[in-house]
Formats: C-alpha cells, sequence, structure tokens
C-alpha cells in the first residue's frame, strides 16, 4: 500500500491506527507525543512515518516504537518494521530503509542553522526552528488550573505556585526546589504548570524547561558541533530553569548539570528539578551536587489517597463529558476507579480514556460491569508493590555477593554478567521503565543490549529450573 496505491485506504487505516494510541497512552501523551505524527507510506511490511523535529523523532523511536507497531499490526497483520523520517517544509523524503534495517532514524534536515534561544512563551507552543538552543516541548494542559490537589500533593503545589509568582517578579524562592515522588504522581504537571505561570505573567523572563533527555541531547549535540561554550552560556543565562526526570541524567552532561546548578544558585537563578528519587539517592551525580539539591527545598508528592484518586477521576469524567456529551460516568463508576485503581495518576487517566474509548466505539453505556471488564489488568496490579530499579540492584548485587558498581560498570568477567542480566531481566519484568530507560539506569547502556539481556535470561530459564526458581525468589524479595 504506496502512496500510488488508495490515499484514501492508508489514510483511514492510520486513523485508526491513532485511535489505538490514543486509546494505549491517553489523551494527554497522545497529544504530546503523536499529534504531529504522520504516515508517509506502507511498503511491503515497513511503514515510513514522519515527525517535524529530531528531537521528537529520536523521543517516539526510544520510547514509543513498540507501542506504534503493535498498534499498526492490529490493523495490518503483515507489518513488522517502522521507519522514521523528520519532516523538512512539511514534507518527508520516502527514502526506505534496506531491509535488514528494522527502525532508523533519518535526518533530513540540511544545513539546519540552530535556533536562537527562545523565550518559553514561544518554544512551549511551536517546535523550534533547530533542535539546539530551545527548551523540551511544554503541555499546554498542565497548569495550575488543571492540577487536582490533595493531602498528598498540597505541599508541592503550593510551593510551585509560590516559585511562579516569585519569578514572575523577578525574585527567587526556596532556592533550589526539589520535587519527587514515584512515577505518575504530577511532578511533571507542576513543572509545566510553573513554566507557564511565570512565563503568562512575565513574558520578557528567560524561562527554559527541560528534559534530562532533552538536556542530555542539546549537550552532546553541542558538543559534536564544537559549540559547547555557547550551550553552556545559554543555560547560565536564563532567570527559571526547570529540569524534569533528574533520575535519568546520566555521564558528562550530569556533570555539565551540576556546573549549571552552582553558576545559577551564585547568581540567584531560580532552579526547580523533579526525580523519581530523594536527593541523595541520585548516585550518577556528585556528591557536592546532591548536597546542592538537598540543601534547598526538597518536596515529596505521596502515593494518592482514595479522596484524590476520587477528585482526579471526577475531574477527568467531567472533562470527556465536554468533549463527548453523550458520555456519562455515574458516581457508582468514578467510586470504582478510584478504588481499585491505586497505582499512579496516569492510570486513572488512562482508565478513563479506556472507559471513554469502549463507549464511544462499542455506544455501551458506562457502567460498572464495563469498567470492571475494561480495566481489569489495572485491577489485577493494584496490590502489586511498586519496584523500583534502585531495589532491584540492591537485591540483586546482595544476593550474588556483587558490588552495585560492578553491575554499572563495563566488566565482563562472567560473575558480574550474569547478575546484570538478571538484574535488567527483572527491571523489565517489574517495572515500567522502558527498554532505553533501563539502559540508562544501567550505566547508561543501549537499549538493545538490554533486550538481549531480557530474551538471554528467558532462554537460560526456559533452560535451567533451578534458575528459574532463583529468579521467581527475587522477584518475591522485590514484590514483599
Amino acid at each position: 500500500m504506496g502512496k500510488d496505491g488508495s490515499n484514501v485506504s492508508s489514510r483511514e487505516m492510520f486513523q485508526r491506527v491513532r485511535a489505538r494510541l490514543r486509546a494505549a497512552v491517553g489523551e494527554d501523551v497522545y497529544n504530546s507525543w503523536f499529534a504531529r505524527l504522520e504516515l508517509e507510506e506502507v511498503v511491503d511490511d515497513l511503514a515510513h512515518l514522519s515527525v517535524p523535529t529530531r528531537f521528537l523523532c529520536s523521543w517516539v523511536q526510544s520510547n514509543y516504537s513498540e507501542k506504534i507497531l503493535e498498534a499498526f499490526q492490529a490493523e495490518l497483520g503483515a507489518l513488522n518494521r517502522l521507519h522514521f523520517t523528520v519532516r523538512v517544509n512539511g514534507q518527508a523524503r520516502p527514502r526506505l530503509p534496506q531491509p535488514d534495517q528494522e527502525i532508523e532514524i533519518e535526518d533530513t534536515k540540511q544545513n539546519a542553522v540552530p535556533a536562537a534561544p527562545r523565550l518559553v512563551r514561544e518554544t512551549m507552543t511551536q517546535a523550534p526552528r533547530g533542535d539546539a538552543l530551545s527548551g523540551s516541548a511544554l503541555d499546554p494542559k498542565m497548569t495550575f488550573d488543571t492540577f487536582v490537589s490533595g493531602a498528598p500533593n498540597e505541599m508541592a503545589l503550593q510551593v510551585a505556585k509560590q516559585v511562579a509568582h516569585a519569578a514572575a517578579n523577578n525574585a527567587v524562592s526556596f532556592n533550589p526546589v526539589y520535587v519527587h515522588s514515584s512515577v505518575g504522581l504530577g511532578k511533571s504537571h507542576l513543572l509545566n504548570a510553573i513554566a507557564w505561570a511565570a512565563g503568562a505573567a512575565e513574558p520578557g523572563r528567560n524561562i527554559v524547561y527541560l528534559t534530562a533527555d532533552h538536556f542530555m541531547y542539546h549537550f552532546i549535540t553541542a558538543v559534536q558541533r564544537q559549540s559547547a561554550l555557547g550551550f553552556k552560556e545559554w543555560l547560565r543565562r536564563v532567570d527559571l530553569l526547570l529540569i524534569d526526570d533528574m533520575q535519568f541524567l546520566q555521564g558528562k552532561s550530569a556533570t555539565e548539570f551540576g556546573h549549571t546548578l552552582g553558576t545559577l544558585l551564585t547568581g540567584a537563578k531560580q532552579v526547580v528539578v523533579a526525580g523519581d528519587a530523594p536527593p541523595r539517592d541520585l548516585e550518577m551525580l556528585d556528591e557536592r551536587v546532591r548536597s546542592r539539591l538537598s540543601g534547598g527545598l526538597v518536596v515529596p508528592i505521596t502515593t494518592f489517597d482514595l479522596d484524590l484518586r476520587k477528585a482526579i477521576v471526577t475531574r477527568r469524567a467531567e472533562q470527556a463529558t465536554l468533549r463527548f456529551a453523550d458520555a456519562h460516568f455515574p458516581p457508582a463508576v468514578i467510586d470504582y476507579i478510584a478504588r481499585v485503581v491505586v497505582s499512579h495518576g496516569r492510570d486513572l487517566d488512562g482508565a478513563v480514556n479506556r472507559l471513554l474509548a469502549a463507549n464511544q466505539l462499542t455506544k455501551e453505556p458506562i457502567t460498572v460491569s464495563l469498567a470492571e471488564r475494561t480495566l481489569a489488568d489495572l485491577v489485577r496490579s493494584r496490590d502489586a508493590r511498586r519496584v523500583r530499579i534502585e531495589d532491584i540492584l540492591r537485591i540483586v548485587s546482595r544476593h550474588y555477593k556483587v558490588p552495585r558498581n560492578d553491575l554499572l560498570s563495563s566488566r565482563r568477567s562472567r560473575d558480574v554478567v550474569r547478575p546484570r542480566q538478571i538484574a535488567m531481566y527483572l527491571a523489565k519484568a517489574l517495572t515500567s521503565r522502558s527498554l532505553p530507560e533501563i539502559g540508562r539506569r544501567f550505566g547508561g547502556r543501549d537499549h538493545t543490549t538490554v533486550l538481549h539481556s531480557v530474551r538471554k535470561v528467558e532462554q537460560m530459564m526456559k533452560d535451567d529450573g533451578d534458575l528459574a526458581q532463583e529468579i521467581e525468589l527475587l522477584k518475591r524479595m522485590l514484590e514483599e
């Protein structure tokens, strides 16, 4: 099905793929990463997709290629490969990879000139002309108005509002601020909200929001282009710097962040950082950097209680009703979701989206019965303890008597390689982290190395019953 075939059927098929992606990841994630994804053509078993920026291309390929492929395969069973390119002036060259290339990112930009540093009010609403010296995209839905507060996150919300108010008035408050929680509890929402509020109150302020991945991408690109000094100067001229997903910062990028943090704090510039663990547990950072972060205001967001979960589901149901007038969420359904989906806020959003999709596709009313069938996997996992990669490293290190640093090192001796592979397998089996994320947490390894380790351990478990029992024991230790 190429471009010279049925364009209409290709478009209709891709709309169904989009609908599947939207239902799988939720409205907010879909709008952030998939809204600008376009299908160029399908040839044999390969789909050629394009996006407007190289960063978006890299992010989607690294984090969502499996979900995209699954959505395509649900519509076209014979499709097995994806090919990503970056559009230039709204067009992507349809040059497809060779048969042995499964997923590829092609940069079609011609002598792209890095865009000058831009104010957050511009960078958060449109893609930069180049990928250098620009902030990560902000989500327009993540504002203080849309943030649902309760006892577990009230302090973090008030601190965020205070920071935004102070930044808008050219002042500094609680510097640095470090917000930490497990996944899906609202850290990114608060950082986005700070940027929106501070930028709206004072458009001339130089406000930059960066995910750790984007920070590393900027730094590596600057080094490759021999413009590292310009990158450092750009960062150190900001008035408000917001860094998200701090736990993913690795290597020289982490060192550079430490230098930047010191310079900004010395210059009385506001810094807000979010991560999934307290500063003391960020072992990829220098001790002095951890000390600086700990010396500011450290604010935890705790696991959502029933009242907050119910408030979030109620708000999401109201928003869904505004979009689809015939969708009605009875109080009993809202209570059911709040009681059984206890993992995190994103699962609550996903639960509402799933029910909405089921209602709109089948026209079946939204009832507790429909919720029980549609949300079965979320309900089954509600009592499971959240396992962190740090927990896995600690348990595996202790069980096999291998120092934690060796598990993260490049050592290839058998007494280190096997425990490392088992730890990667457990990270994939027991956490929601993607392969690239797991690779970064294991000493900056490539996602293909993680995939090889997972498959290797799965095969060893089939061949060795004792090893399979040993790994099941490790799983129980981590889940207790």
